[in-house]
């Protein structure tokens, strides 16, 4: 496919075309008068990002180097080549802007990234990784596909949240998340995998490292969140309000140089336990390090920027994690006797404030973001804001702050995973942007979050306070779908109606008997109160769903124990809920259960070799349960069992009228959905016993509640032939 709107550099030149110095195009405003206009515009800065993001993988020497990881919890650097075209697919067809996926297995591998968990936590042995080329091509269709959206779709301005045109922009901006991220993992790549390109070539301006002094920034207010009518795009956690008076404190003039952070290395800061919090140290003792991750010793401290190594420019930020960033602070309250610390999030906006940082424009910011000054940081001298300098800019700025959610927060039904998976106390809130930070990620709302013992190009600011730092309050989810979901799998029960999903894995369970409980699927887990008591029985159960909203409860009850979320008991009135694993007398289960984000009709190979597949509640939600019901053998053992429960309520807004499985008229006669499961499944299953009838309620308001039946039916994999 070809598009008629013109671009600067076609892609296919771009591609031969020699190297130029990186002009990133602005994040568009998304409203104006013009919209013809602003569909050129927002063509040019979609292919102006697409075609950067593939230009930066041409820092890896060769094709080794995408299939190497650069660090153990990350995937390697195939999958960030993938990703930002699948995300444009998977995001366009949830809008219903595409008729069909472009690449399934593509779209299935290149799905969902990583989120560092802990040290050690992400295994590999599953992943076949599609070759270079193969994702060159797939990424060039997606582009062309893209296009032709952009050329073609409906634009009435101004672009809004639940707009046509925003999983477009969407799109466009995560690509512009992972040019930084994926720049970030190329910086941490082994040398030998990576090789100078001129468009990413550093800054070569260093110096003499400043004496670092602390200038006092007045008390005031800060109001800070983005109205929903905003004329620029935001991701969920940049709206809504939150105000605050912010006390007085003194902040530092410049960021923490690499000269400043020496001292405390020279000090023994790495060594000396006392000035590491407990979580600095269990990384510290697991990590062992000895120095900033990005230094090393040639003979004399050296610095690895992304493709390279130079002598130590010490007049530049230093880059750490929080873990880090904090232990420095402690030193520098024994050295001085002044309550030093990294600023808030409020502090920082106060800060902001004060020294009349402004949003990047049009022309080269006065700061280091938007990769406008090179591909790298620079001096802490060089930006100044008012009495400070790189109050934006440089590297990332590290705060006290967890990322939490202002008041009228709520998540885009499009991507429901985008922050609500890190309101967790564990991920700390970056400020300010960095050399690579661009788009979205460059504006004063941007909130990105991050767990502290991440690498980013982040480095931070010290303050000097007096005040405590007040940590966000706990976090009730309160989406009405997700407390309904959470109450139906945790909750009370209503009406003598026993809980439907412990209900229907105890039928499993008891049609399991004689049989292996090795592993376990429970398919369309929603929170995942089945998973944990197939637990009891399986020695692996894995729960899997396509929301990640679903999910993440689900992880949240295995890792934490016990749940809150509010219920609506009448219009505004609501009440709040604390669930737990002990109170159901599941705890001792949850270290057996695991959940994957996943589509049932496209799962990833790596979901095979079940002595149960539990599928509750699911088949009539799917956009192919044909498809879903014709493949299931492939992933269950022989003599294992096939759990199916539905009230069989087809619907076109979920299931297209000729993926129905039953439910109508076939050769004159009625077709059920009976008929259509044994139609499809005969081939490899036999049904065992009859089918049954079980009730489920599901509590909407304390007056109102839906009950429904739900039908069973079990169904053993016959032996391969």
């Amino acid at each position: 496919m070809t598009s008629r709107i013109q671009e600067t550099t076609p892609y296919a030149e771009s591609c031969k075309a020699p190297l130029k110095p990186i002009a990133l195009r602005r994040t568009p405003e998304l409203d104006g008068d013009a919209p013809e206009d602003k569909r050129k515009e927002i063509a040019l800065y979609f292919t102006n990002t697409f075609d950067t993001y593939t230009r930066l993988f041409e820092c890896l020497a060769d094709d080794s180097g995408f299939y190497q990881k650069s660090i153990p919890l990350r995937h390697p650097l195939i999958f960030y080549l993938g990703h930002t075209a699948t995300f444009f697919v998977n995001k366009l067809l949830l809008a219903k802007l595409l008729p069909e996926r472009i690449d399934p297995h593509m779209e299935s591998v290149f799905a969902v990234g990583v989120d560092e968990m802990s040290w050690d936590d992400l295994n590999e042995d599953h992943y076949e990784w599609p070759n270079v080329s193969a994702v060159m091509d797939y990424r060039a269709d997606v582009r062309s596909t893209v296009l032709n959206l952009i050329e073609s779709l409906p634009l009435n301005l101004p672009i809004t949240w639940e707009g046509a045109w925003w999983p477009i922009i969407m799109g466009i901006e995560h690509e512009r998340i992972h040019l930084e991220t994926s720049s970030v993992l190329i910086r941490q790549h082994d040398l030998k995998k990576v090789r100078p390109q001129p468009e990413w070539a550093p800054i070569q301006e260093t110096g003499e490292a400043p004496r670092n002094e602390l200038i006092t920034v007045p008390a005031g207010e800060i109001h800070i969140g983005k109205p929903y009518d905003d004329a620029y795009y935001g991701w969920d956690n940049e709206y809504g309000e939150h105000r605050n008076r912010v006390e007085e404190f003194k902040a530092s003039q410049y960021l923490v140089s690499n000269q400043e952070f020496l001292e405390f290395i020279e000090a023994g800061g790495y060594e000396l336990d006392r000035h590491w919090s407990d979580e600095g140290l269990s990384w510290l003792q697991y990590t062992r390090a000895k120095h900033p991750t990005f230094w090393r010793w040639r003979n004399g401290w050296v610095l690895r920027l992304m493709t390279e190594e130079v002598d130590m420019p010490w007049d530049w930020p230093v880059e750490v994690n929080y873990l880090e960033a904090e232990a420095f602070c402690g030193w520098k309250r024994e050295q001085t006797g002044r309550p030093i610390r990294m600023p808030t999030e409020d502090e920082w906006y106060r800060l902001c404030s004060v020294a009349g940082v402004e949003e990047v424009g049009n022309n080269p910011a006065n700061a280091n973001l938007h990769l406008d000054h090179g591909a790298s940081s620079c001096p802490v001298t060089r930006h100044r804001h008012g009495k400070w300098f790189d109050v934006v800019g440089n590297v990332w700025q590290w705060t006290e702050t967890p990322t939490y959610p202002f008041d009228h927060f709520r998540v885009h039904p499009l991507y429901d995973d985008f922050t609500t998976p890190t309101f967790d106390g564990q991920h700390n809130l970056i400020k300010g942007g960095s050399w690579a930070s661009c788009g979205n990620e460059a504006r004063l709302a941007a909130r990105y979050a991050f767990r502290r013992h991440f690498f980013q190009h982040a480095g931070f600011r010290y303050i000097a306070s007096d005040a405590k730092v007040v940590q966000p309050n706990a976090y009730y989810e309160s989406n009405k779908l997700l407390t309904e979901y959470a109450e139906f799998h945790f909750g009370d029960t209503a009406f003598g109606v026993e809980n439907f999903p412990k209900a229907i894995a105890d039928l499993a369970l008891e049609a399991m008997q004689g049989k292996p409980t090795g592993k376990a699927l429970d398919i369309g887990c929603a929170c995942g109160r089945s998973s944990f008591e197939l637990a009891r029985q399986f020695e692996v159960v894995e729960g899997v769903d396509f929301s990640a909203n679903f999910i993440r409860l689900g992880v949240e009850m295995a890792d934490q124990g016990s749940i809150r979320y509010s219920l609506v008991e009448e219009a505004e009135l609501v009440s709040y809920h604390t669930r737990s694993l002990q109170a159901l007398g599941l705890e001792n289960h949850a270290g057996k259960v695991s959940f994957h984000q996943g589509d049932a009709c496209n799962l990833k190979p790596l979901f095979t070799g079940y002595d149960l597949v539990l599928a509750a509640n699911l088949i009539d939600r799917l956009y192919r349960p044909k498809y879903f019901l014709n493949h299931i053998h492939n992933r269950i053992n022989d003599g294992g069992l096939l759990v199916i429960a539905s009230p069989y309520t087809w619907l076109e807004e979920h299931t297209p009228r000729e993926e129905w499985v039953g439910g109508f008229k076939k050769d004159g006669e009625n077709y059920t959905t009976l008929d259509g499961l044994k139609d499809h499944l005969s081939s490899h299953f036999r049904l065992v016993g009859k089918p049954r009838k079980v009730p489920f309620v599901i509590r909407e308001t304390e007056h109102m509640h839906q009950h429904t039946l739900s039908e069973v039916t079990i169904w053993e994999r016959l032996p391969r032939v």
